[in-house]
């Protein structure tokens, strides 16, 4: 069976969530999305509807993203077996 890279994935996954956290923290600016941030900024401290709240949270949820694509792919590893 094939195996799953955790550090390709967690790096996926990090990517992913960081452009996605730093996309809602740009349009919350505008006023889209602000509720969302709110929630986010909760669990990542730093987190604003600025241009340096989004990159602050891209770090964290890039941090986030990428412990959970780590662990996924240890559980796929682990139930393939």
């Amino acid at each position: 069976m094939n195996k799953c890279a955790p550090n390709a994935l967690g790096v996926a996954v990090g990517v992913l969530w960081a452009a996605y956290v730093f996309f809602c923290g740009i349009t919350a600016m505008f006023g889209w999305g602000v509720a969302l941030v709110e929630v986010l900024s909760s669990l990542y401290i730093g987190y604003a509807p600025t241009l340096i709240g989004a990159v602050i949270g891209a770090v964290w949820g890039f941090v986030d993203g990428y412990i959970a694509g780590v662990v996924i792919a240890w559980i796929y590893n682990r139930v393939v077996k």
